[in-house]
């Protein structure tokens, strides 16, 4: 058995027993020091977890700053690694990270990591996938995430500089259009509430650009169009999303008031 790293592993989860047995599994044996932060599940992801070795923790949902700078604090080591309860960490990347620190403390205070998404019927990422680059491994003292809701990030103190891992985390992140969609429609009603409180004002004539404009952006550049018919239909979901956002935001000027609905 090999040791473990210097390393807490941290997860948010809601209702994910589905899926977190494999992001667990693939990173138990990187760490001494097993995280999440469960907000309500009633399908088994709490118990599931604790099977695994993780440190379960209950806390409501605050949004997704709040809850990962939550979890950060229940960590024990310095350097942490932030997954999401839908990412698993492939062997090569698993590699990659015990090699990181196998000479003691790694040359940056933080690294990116590629996030590439997992589409039904794949094994893992396509070639050609569009990947993102946040950083997800650094040290508690160097950087925190935002206390933002909505945006899900790294802020980094000052003169920080960040290494990139070359192996990326596979993200499974649709488990049908529909589920995809009722997601992106409550992750709508968190934007329209982080807008109104920041008194951002979108200029209406977005309203009429934001669902074809954010088509092209998923499509064309972000490279869904090489997943064939599916690539098309989560593109379009994604921009109905974006089309959302705007369109809630609009209603709430006018005297709309709904309420979110939460995560």
């Amino acid at each position: 058995m090999v040791a473990p790293l210097p390393l807490s592993i941290f997860l948010i989860a809601h209702n994910e027993a589905d899926r977190i047995g494999a992001t667990l599994a693939a990173v138990r044996d990187l760490t001494d020091d097993l995280i999440v932060v469960d907000s309500g599940s009633t399908d088994g992801t709490r118990e599931l977890a604790a099977s695994f070795g993780a440190r379960v923790i209950e806390r409501g949902w605050p949004g997704y700053g709040p809850q990962k700078r939550f979890a950060e604090e229940q960590c024990r080591h310095v350097w942490m690694l932030n997954l999401d309860a839908d990412e698993v960490v492939p062997p090569e990347l698993s590699a990659e990270i015990r090699r990181l620190f196998s000479a003691g403390e790694p040359s940056h205070p933080a690294y990116a990591i590629g996030i590439a998404e997992v589409f039904p019927g794949e094994t893992r990422p396509h070639r050609l996938a569009y990947t993102l680059w946040p950083v997800r491994l650094y040290r508690r003292d160097r950087g925190r995430y935002s206390p933002s809701p909505v945006h899900d990030r790294v802020d980094l103190g000052p003169g920080v500089t960040v290494g990139r891992l070359r192996a990326v985390i596979h993200h499974f992140s649709v488990r049908s259009l529909g589920d995809q969609l009722d997601k992106l429609n409550r992750y709508s009603d968190q934007q329209a509430d982080d807008l109104e409180a920041r008194g951002v004002r979108i200029p209406t004539w977005r309203l009429f650009v934001e669902l074809p404009g954010n088509f092209l952006k998923a499509y064309i550049g972000r490279r869904h169009c090489v997943r064939g018919a599916y690539g098309f239909l989560t593109a379009m979901n994604y921009a109905i999303s974006r089309h959302l956002r705007v369109a809630k935001h609009y209603e709430r000027r006018i005297g709309g008031r709904p309420g979110s609905r939460g995560r």
